[in-house]
């Protein structure tokens, strides 16, 4: 079952030709109109710098749909009609002011021709020196306004720093509302994220819990077995840090520690996580680790090291590791800290977030010697999505022994294959839900917790591919706690 009160609007993409519209946006919109919701209602328009006509265009999403890992079927030959009925394309030749002018023109009578209300999405699938120039031009041009609704989408990264973030928030502002303004971090569009407000706001035997006197810490790790890939230009200016702790990472911590909001509305939930980011404690030296993958091993084959990857410097520092630890300074969570780890060339790719209660008293043991572990909540984000609960039984037989046990929900087994990222998203953008998006001052306040670590960096420690980083000094971060990934 499908929301009816999608209305007919254009979804109008900057950069339509990019990786991100062939890889992510094509089958994503694609499946979305086979499966009902945007049927009949969304229209593209593709702009770029590229000459070419809408056949052309046509022809590049069905190539891309085809290649797709993602299955999107074509019974009936569906893909290409909705590629010659739905796609258009226009170049902004060299992006001027009025480039975007003859653009709005074009905009205009695909509205008529296709009977659109002057509803718009503009998407900016663009690399980060580009939103600029397309903010502006957008701006200039009079396509912020409309005889309807006017969103904009902006992907992540946001910003390079606190001061890039609040020039691109300013200039977003300039010329539209925040109401309009719809940042992505698509890891908040997981089905396994998204529950986690239901988790626990909708189960008062974990909410009971959900505090300083039953949790000893939180672990939250986003991991990757890939290196820097096709990449490194990017990533050799960016580092681990600007570009998964400070969005991702951050955004779990925040949905994580969250108070419970007055109503699931957009506005209310975005106030919970903003009072989460002010709370946290500043970040000093002794509280991050930094590193970056050598050698190694992963999968019974050598790897290369992060510095011999082609067209990354023998002599970078940029960190492709991070572990930090930090305090929410509230009245829920004060004292507990927040362990947040992110690697490449570690030894899995997941993301989970691992909750552990404190341990019992033990006086009642004492006589049999047992071995005893904490209980602990395992939200797995991905793969394999789902909750794992673990507790401690008792062994039949003697002597008398505990084993440690677990409850295991998972999605697939129940609902089968989730929805990807980016279909949701692409949903709540025609629906007008900003839920799953990030507001400006989470953007900025993001920032702010981080910069300590960007203006003094911490040593970066080399650590060999297919480990879990730096470990000595991981486990003095820790001090004395485990931080395993399949922790029960």
């Amino acid at each position: 079952m499908f929301p009816a009160q999608v209305e007919p609007h254009l979804f109008v993409v900057m950069g339509g030709s990019g990786d991100l519209m062939r890889r992510k946006l094509f089958p994503a919109l694609y499946r979305l109109h086979e499966r009902g919701p945007l049927s009949g209602k969304t229209f593209l328009l593709a702009a770029g710098r590229r000459e070419m006509d809408d056949d052309a265009y046509r022809a590049l999403a069905a190539d891309a749909l085809a290649s797709s890992d993602l299955p999107v079927g074509d019974a009936a030959g569906g893909a290409s009609a909705w590629c010659a009925e739905c796609l258009h394309y226009r170049s902004v030749h060299e992006g001027t002011v009025d480039d975007y002018r003859k653009l709005a023109d074009e905009i205009a009578a695909l509205e008529r021709k296709h009977g659109i209300p002057g509803n718009r999405i503009f998407y900016l699938a663009l690399p980060p020196p580009a939103l600029r120039g397309a903010i502006t031009g957008l701006g200039e041009s009079g396509l912020n306004r409309s005889p309807g609704w006017t969103r904009i989408v902006v992907e992540k990264p946001f910003g390079y720093d606190l001061e890039s973030a609040r020039e691109i928030n300013a200039l977003i502002l300039r010329y539209f509302a925040e109401s309009q303004v719809y940042r992505i971090d698509h890891y908040l569009a997981k089905e396994a994220v998204q529950n986690l407000m239901v988790f626990r706001f909708a189960n008062a035997i974990f909410e009971s819990l959900w505090n300083r006197d039953r949790i000893d810490s939180v672990q939250i790790t986003v991991s990757e077995s890939i290196g820097v890939s096709t990449r490194a230009d990017y990533y050799d200016k960016a580092g681990a840090l600007r570009d998964m702790v400070q969005n991702h990472l951050t955004q779990l911590l925040a949905l994580t520690a969250m108070e419970i909001p007055a109503a699931l509305e957009s506005t209310l939930i975005h106030d919970e996580k903003a009072k989460v980011l002010k709370s946290v404690a500043p970040i000093g030296p002794g509280d991050a680790v930094f590193g970056q993958y050598a050698n190694g091993s992963m999968d019974g084959q050598q790897v290369r090291g992060y510095r011999e990857e082609e067209d990354i410097s023998p002599n970078s520092r940029t960190e492709t590791f991070v572990a930090l630890r930090l305090f929410v300074n509230n009245w829920r969570w004060q004292g507990v800290p927040f362990f947040l780890r992110t690697g490449k060339r570690l030894p899995v790719r997941t993301t989970q977030i691992v909750v552990n209660f404190k341990c019992p008293v033990l006086a009642c043991f004492a006589p049999f010697s047992c071995d005893i572990h904490c209980n602990r909540l395992v939200m797995m984000l991905e793969p394999n999505e789902g909750f794992d609960l673990c507790f401690e039984v008792k062994a039949p037989g003697q002597p008398f022994v505990l084993k440690t046990e677990r409850l295991s929900f998972r999605y697939a087994e129940v609902f089968g294959a989730l929805p990807e990222a980016y279909e949701t998203v692409l949903l709540d953008l025609a629906l007008g839900d900003q839920t799953l998006f990030v507001r400006a001052d989470a953007v900025e306040q993001a920032w702010s917790l981080y910069m300590p670590l960007l203006t003094s960096r911490p040593p970066v420690h080399l650590y060999p591919a297919g480990s879990w980083g730096p470990e000595e000094e991981v486990v003095a971060l820790l001090q004395g706690r485990d931080w395993d990934v399949h922790p029960c």
